[in-house]
């Protein structure tokens, strides 16, 4: 009895015994806890879709940065932001609507990336880019993730109130004096290094739900923001964490696992919650 349960106990810790799943894991919470935080302004902000655009239209600043031999990573944050700006930029001087812009621009620039990928002869694995290599993260790539995910979470924390206000309420935001076009793109560039940081554990495709889930399922659990950062915060960390242990066994995509468990922890908390209020409703009919 007792050597089967050593047996199970020394299976179990087997993710831990290994060095790239410990730096799997730290990846993880990093990218979870950044997309955690800018998730719940993306959520209040109704800016869902920019999170997608981003994500998507960093794919030809990676092909133009491997072509002219710099970080793939300064290609990816230029073309992120040359997206926002440029969506910015025409719904300010159109009649369209932002969700609209927000599709043609990033379905053009991730169709450009395409193009110039295939065109282009590299060692670049497309898969790698599009949905994550977490278990294939270097040293150099774990401190620059670990770099840019400081510089964002610290922006962040600092400015909250001021951003949550822009989110919120940009016209009171205005008439109080703040600088609503400034912090507007600072959450902008925030978001696109947040990518860029997120790009080489979940991919381009996947980002986006690590972008909005932990906002929207700590939005389902409390209404105050402060305490929405920090659900957030935990929800995503703790899905990072078991949904790398579980890739590990189910022999699947780290990414994949990650984005699975926060969907199902959303869907749970959808269930528990609208429960709750069905029992409070019949309770008040009473």
């Amino acid at each position: 009895m007792i050597d089967t349960l050593l047996n199970v106990v020394d299976t179990l810790s087997q993710p831990f015994q290994f060095g790239f799943m410990l730096q799997a894991f730290a990846v993880g919470a990093l990218v979870a806890a950044v997309g955690a935080v800018l998730s719940c302004f993306l959520v209040l902000r109704g800016w869902s879709l920019m999170g997608d655009a981003i994500s998507h239209a960093v794919l030809p600043g990676i092909v133009l940065a491997y072509i002219a031999g710099i970080p793939l990573s300064v290609g990816a944050f230029g073309s992120g932001l040359f997206c926002a700006v440029a969506t910015g930029w025409i719904k300010n001087n159109s009649r369209i609507k932002e969700d609209t812009v927000m599709g043609v621009v990033f379905t053009g620039l991730f169709a450009v990336g395409l193009v110039l990928f295939s065109r282009t002869p590299s060692d670049l694995h497309l898969d790698h880019i599009l949905f994550g290599n977490i278990l294939g993260v270097t040293h150099d790539q774990l401190w620059e993730t670990g770099l840019l995910s400081v510089i964002v979470l610290g922006t962040v924390l600092v400015l909250r109130r001021d951003l949550m206000l822009v989110c919120f309420d940009p016209t009171h935001a205005r008439a109080i004096g703040r600088p609503v076009r400034a912090l507007t793109y600072l959450l902008l560039i925030l978001l696109s290094l947040a990518i860029v940081a997120a790009m080489k554990a979940v991919g381009l495709i996947l980002v986006i739900a690590v972008l909005i889930t932990p906002g929207a399922t700590a939005l389902l659990l409390t209404k105050r923001f402060d305490r929405m950062l920090v659900v957030a915060a935990v929800i995503a960390v703790g899905s990072a964490i078991a949904g790398v242990y579980i890739s590990f066994f189910a022999d699947g995509s780290p990414a994949a696992c990650i984005v699975l468990v926060q969907t199902l922890i959303f869907v749970a908390t959808l269930v528990i919650r609208g429960h709750r209020l069905r029992r409070t409703g019949l309770s008040l009919n009473k």
